[in-house]
């Protein structure tokens, strides 16, 4: 994991919303993926806020993107936001939209 890497979390009782910070790196996206995989249950929505990441790496990104099957049926809605959010967003997953602020 990327060495700044971190994010928080604020959740009420339909949504979760996560900010992340620093260098999003392959095994920064293994662990927010590993969080959303724990946090499906019981949520209607989970906003992933991007907009104080310093840089999304190409690896963070491919693995980010290729891990997100989990996301499907009943799952709840995953919703980027910030300026670099539509570049973590599958083609083709109706569970996944970028946010524009």
């Amino acid at each position: 994991m990327a060495s700044n890497f971190k994010f928080s979390i604020y959740r009420n009782s339909e949504n979760i919303h996560i900010k992340l910070f620093g260098d999003f790196d392959g095994t920064s996206a293994f662990e927010l993926i590993n969080f959303l995989k724990e946090s499906t249950e019981a949520v209607s929505k989970i906003f992933v806020h991007t907009s104080c990441l310093k840089r999304i790496l190409p690896l963070g990104r491919d693995v980010f993107l290729s891990n997100l099957d989990f996301l499907r049926g009943d799952s709840p809605l995953l919703l980027l936001t910030g300026d670099e959010a539509s570049g973590l967003v599958p083609r083709n997953n109706k569970h996944i939209q970028a946010l524009s602020c």
